[in-house]
């Protein structure tokens, strides 16, 4: 995987995909997979927003059940499906535990039932996943003194048990996206990083490409395409601006999506929902408050989610200090064995997605409950023009399939079926996860510990033996970097062939290196090192990057 600014400028392609996030790329993904010509650019570092920093969950949709919403329930399903078969190492089953009190609509009657209603409305759902250890089980009810055997310390007033249901969670959602980018450049497509469309190329009422920056060196250029399609997500909106006469009818609401890791396990392998402050109004079926989780991820703990509307600029958002122990008090109240503090807090992480028609000052917010695809020449008379605004990172392979099938159509293509469904992104040919790790575990290098192994064979599947050879290269490569999970092969390798460009891009998003624990003295400097040898950086530049990555790590 190249950056090669001219290759986007030398021809035109039948797809321009505007935004790296995992829409964007799958879009790009299931294009170039059709055989249709395609170019992806992103502003930033691919999957820097809200598709690397979510609460790493791959819903099946069982929450919808409350509204009554058959066809999300089917959809969430049939997308967890295919992602728990495409990236077995990067998605798996993850067991949610829901406590039970009284016997009206918290008790365990209500929510037995539930589980029953889902079990049978996704009958489906492991029909062709082959690996037993990607399956998802069916929701169970247990007894009072089951969940006194997991949570001692829970809530024992009215508790009359729990309800385990299944989900699906990201080992690391950045080298998810990023799996999904590389099987579309094997498909043939073009992308690059960092550069930024600034306006829309016209020709009689049609758009007909892009015009892009290159913000790593202030250079202009055109990609010219058949047709563009914009999938900035909370970018979107303002990139249709620049045009009076693309604007959105209604524009979309965006909410920053926050939650926090603790650098302790706190759970025992099982995720726990908890009471939140805050309502569903579109539930048709009530059930109290919403949840609250604390989850295990990783050697750590994952506690979410949070939401308050955004109006302004998609990077003006933050969370402070003073939302962080907002968010702590409302979990200690909840489960008051946590207390935790903010010292536990290691690292926070949000982004923004798409929502219902929320005011900044509600409270009880509307959840976005569709992605928006719109075809510009049925709203605004535009040809050349689609919009993709995905709702939640489980379905985004799906509304890539739909927007391609709309491109396609649109640009007169003879029909091919979507394949992104049956094959398995860059790393995911692996039949036998458990298996597959074990013989990856047995190649172990001398002096390399055991857990570095599971995390590489993770974060790159059945290509992690591209980084070992690079001992051929220099043994020395093969070495961990500090206390962290990370080779410095990966270093190396995330610049040759990962499209790294920045120290952020490699610390937060191709490797382990910031996933929660606390970095260690040194191990950023050495990471720098490598990338400086690399890249031919000089000691300005080698400090700027530092100092950037520093101040991201400090914002606790």
């Amino acid at each position: 995987m190249k950056r090669n600014l001219q290759l986007l400028t030398e021809r035109e392609f039948d797809l321009v995909v505007i935004g790296g996030g995992i829409f964007g790329i799958c879009t790009a993904w299931d294009a170039a997979l059709r055989g249709l010509s395609v170019a992806l650019v992103e502003k930033g570092d691919f999957a820097h927003a809200a598709s690397g920093n979510h609460f790493r969950m791959v819903h099946g949709g069982i929450r919808y059940l409350q509204h009554g919403d058959i066809n999300r329930v089917r959809e969430s399903s049939q997308e967890r499906s295919i992602l728990l078969r495409i990236a077995p190492h990067l998605v798996h089953p993850l067991p949610i535990l829901v406590p039970t009190f009284g016997h009206g609509m918290k008790g365990k009657e209500v929510l037995a039932s539930g589980l029953r209603l889902y079990d049978v409305l996704t009958i489906d759902r492991n029909r062709y996943i082959k690996d037993r250890s990607r399956q998802i089980p069916s929701g169970k009810v247990i007894s009072r003194e089951e969940v006194l055997e997991q949570f001692p310390e829970i809530k024992k007033q009215g508790l009359t048990g729990a309800a385990i249901f299944y989900d699906g969670q990201t080992y690391n959602p950045a080298r998810l996206a990023l799996a999904f980018l590389k099987s579309a450049v094997d498909a043939g497509a073009e992308t690059a990083n960092y550069v930024e469309v600034t306006d829309f190329l016209r020709k009689n009422g049609r758009v007909i490409g892009v015009r892009a920056c290159d913000l790593l060196t202030s250079s202009e250029f055109d990609i010219r395409g058949r047709m563009v399609v914009n999938a900035a997500g909370p970018w979107a909106a303002g990139l249709l601006d620049k045009k009076t006469d693309l604007g959105f009818l209604a524009r979309p609401t965006f909410s920053r999506d926050a939650c926090f890791i603790v650098h302790k396990k706190l759970t025992n392998g099982i995720a726990l929902a908890l009471g939140s402050k805050t309502y569903d109004p579109d539930a048709i079926i009530k059930r109290g408050t919403r949840h609250l989780f604390v989850v295990p991820w990783q050697d750590k703990t994952l506690v979410g989610v949070w939401h308050i509307v955004h109006h302004g600029n998609p990077e003006s958002f933050t969370v402070t200090k003073d939302d962080l122990q907002s968010f702590l008090d409302e979990v200690n109240q909840s489960y008051m064995p946590l207390e935790l503090s903010l010292k536990d807090i290691s690292r926070w992480m949000a982004g923004l997605v798409l929502f219902g028609g929320d005011q900044v000052s509600e409270r009880h917010l509307k959840y976005g409950h569709r992605s928006l695809l719109i075809d510009h020449k049925a709203q605004n008379g535009i040809e050349g023009l689609i919009t993709l605004i995905g709702v939640r990172f489980t379905t985004a392979r799906g509304m890539a399939e739909k927007t391609v099938d709309l491109a396609v159509r649109k640009l007169g293509l003879k029909a091919t079926r979507s394949r992104t469904d049956e094959t398995p992104v860059y790393g995911g040919g692996i039949s036998d996860f458990e298996r597959f790790q074990q013989q990856a575990v047995q190649q172990c290098p001398s002096g390399v510990r055991v857990e570095v192994m599971q995390a590489l064979s993770r974060n790159h599947g059945s290509a992690f033996g591209k980084i070992l050879n690079y001992k051929n290269e220099n043994p020395k490569l093969i070495s961990e970097i500090g206390n962290t999970r990370t080779l410095k092969a990966e270093v190396v390798h995330a610049v040759r062939h990962e499209m790294a460009l920045k120290l952020s891009d490699v610390v937060f998003r191709r490797t382990d290196i910031a996933t929660g624990s606390k970095v260690e003295d040194g191990v950023l400097a050495e990471c720098a090192n490598l990338m400086s040898s690399e890249l031919e950086w000089d000691q300005v530049r080698e400090d700027m990057e530092l100092r950037e990555v520093l101040c991201s790590l400090s914002t606790i």
